[in-house]
């Protein structure tokens, strides 16, 4: 028996440059903004057979709002045509954003191993960023982003 074959996508949201990021974000990136946006761009681009087709396996398996590092999970046949769609994303709700891939791999372990490295150089570079504003808070909020990483499963 051979098991179902999922390609997961480790990817980054930049939002806006021309926004100021140093108040208030423009837009809580979340599970279903995310998931919401690309099945709205499969749909566009690929019309309904194209989106049933991908629909078996697509899911958001985790997102950063922090950092915004997400991981996407598509199957094998599908994976090119998901990429392809998330790339042709302009914006979430009505801020404009751009992904970028970050790593592309076939398990769920080399996926985690990724993410989690993306995940802590950026919260690194936010931290510099933000200077004495980063409060306890929003390092609790990221250990725990940190800590759910580890927990991903299939």
């Amino acid at each position: 028996m051979v098991g179902f074959r999922n390609r997961y996508l480790v990817m980054e949201v930049f939002l806006d440059p021309s926004k100021d990021l140093g108040k208030e974000d423009p837009i809580i990136i979340s599970q279903f903004n995310i998931l919401k946006a690309i099945k709205d761009s499969i749909l566009v681009n690929f019309g309904e057979c194209g989106l049933s087709a991908s629909l078996g396996s697509l899911q958001v398996k985790y997102v950063n709002p922090i950092t915004k590092v997400c991981i996407i999970r598509a199957a094998r046949e599908e994976h090119q045509k998901v990429w392809s769609s998330i790339t042709m994303i302009r914006s979430i709700g009505n801020c404009p954003v751009i992904f970028g891939l970050l790593d592309l791999s076939g398990s769920i372990k080399a996926c985690k191993a990724a993410a989690l490295k993306y995940d802590e150089a950026k919260f690194e570079q936010y931290k510099q960023v933000m200077g004495d504003r980063l409060t306890p808070d929003i390092s609790q909020q990221m250990h725990n982003f940190l800590a759910k990483i580890q927990l991903l499963e299939h």
